[in-house]
């Protein structure tokens, strides 16, 4: 009898799936998703549409990270780093605002050479405040280069088009970031059945035996650097588009922390972890909001004047209840009541 997870070919073993019904259930998934503009108002589809740009740069995030064990904080800086190339592209050189986006990546995965070659042999605690410092440097050298990023006024940005055809609604722009995550959620998945892919998992797990099976560890983990900063890359690009301004303010240093938090909580390693650790955080403090005010008026006060205390506080009590309960995330959570719903009534 064949079980759903053994392959007899190699073929079989690096598929997306061979599984109709997992294809079935994406489409089903994809579907739902697009119906979501007749369901939701403005300020839905504004959560939703954050969920799905944020998601883009946690999946780059994650790759680095939780695929191949390098540790970063420096997540805040490359979506500056995006945020700003795409405005700079699109208001001062005319790039078509599609092309800029992932002109945008490029420019991102490029400066991650600047973090990314002397880091190469550091980890750990040391690699992540190393990216740390990378974070202050651009925040900084955005704040002295007036002339080019304008400095603390911020900068406008171009609504989103595609051949003349304008992303500017919230309809609109909700379909195009779904879009886009699809887009990179397939890069993903084919990355990670590659060699590129199983390197990584190999970096991470051993290093000393990745190099002794001819893994070359300095490659690998600049690529590491160079691709997840491509994604969150995109995902500034994406941001400025969706805010239609940008301020070296709105990407502060726990921009870093909580994109962390997103893949702790997720599942590290994990993509569809990735994108419902993302979920989690955004939606937390919604749902603190709905929690205080049905509590009375006190705590509703209260969520009001301490928003952002109680927020952080919230990101950490998450974050332990999560390692301490179920260290494989969201992810694990997902896979065991999947588990327990396929194998019901004979679930334990």
């Amino acid at each position: 009898m064949r079980s759903r997870t053994y392959q007899n070919s190699y073929a079989g073993l690096v598929a997306l799936s061979n599984q109709p019904t997992a294809w079935v259930w994406a489409a089903i998934g994809v579907l739902v998703l697009a119906l979501m503009p007749a369901l939701f108002g403005s300020f839905g589809l504004n959560m939703l549409t954050a969920i799905f740009v944020a998601s883009i740069g946690v999946l780059g995030l994650n790759l680095l990270s939780g695929v191949a064990g390098q540790i970063s904080l420096g997540h805040a800086g490359f979506l500056l780093i995006g945020a700003y190339a795409q405005a700079i592209l699109t208001t001062d050189y005319k790039l078509p605002t599609l092309l800029a986006v992932f002109v945008s990546g490029l420019v991102a995965a490029i400066a991650s050479l600047v973090v990314g070659i002397p880091s190469l042999r550091l980890k750990g605690l040391y690699l992540a405040i190393t990216t740390l410092a990378f974070t202050f440097i651009v925040r900084h050298i955005v704040l002295f280069a007036e002339g080019i990023t304008r400095g603390s006024a911020g900068m406008p940005v171009d609504a989103l088009s595609v051949l003349g055809f304008s992303f500017k609604g919230d309809v609109r722009f909700y379909y195009a970031a779904l879009a886009l995550l699809l887009l990179f959620v397939l890069i993903t998945l084919n990355l990670m059945r590659s060699r590129i892919g199983r390197a990584w998992l190999a970096l991470r797990d051993h290093d000393i035996a990745a190099r002794a099976m001819g893994i070359d560890l300095m490659r690998y983990k600049l690529l590491a650097f160079m691709v997840s900063a491509f994604y969150t890359g995109v995902a500034g690009a994406m941001v400025a588009l969706q805010t239609r301004f940008i301020n070296v303010d709105t990407f502060s240093i726990l921009i870093s922390i909580e994109a962390l938090a997103m893949v702790i909580v997720g599942g590290m390693g994990r993509i569809h972890g990735a994108i419902l650790g993302t979920a989690l955080i955004l939606l937390l403090p919604e749902l603190l909001n709905v929690g205080f005010s049905a509590a009375g008026d006190s705590f509703k006060t209260l969520m009001a004047d301490r928003i952002y205390e109680i927020k952080g506080m919230m990101y950490g009590i998450v974050i332990l209840l999560f390692l301490r309960l179920e260290p494989e995330g969201m992810a694990g959570i997902w896979r065991k009541s999947k588990r327990f719903w396929v194998q019901w009534p004979l679930s334990q």
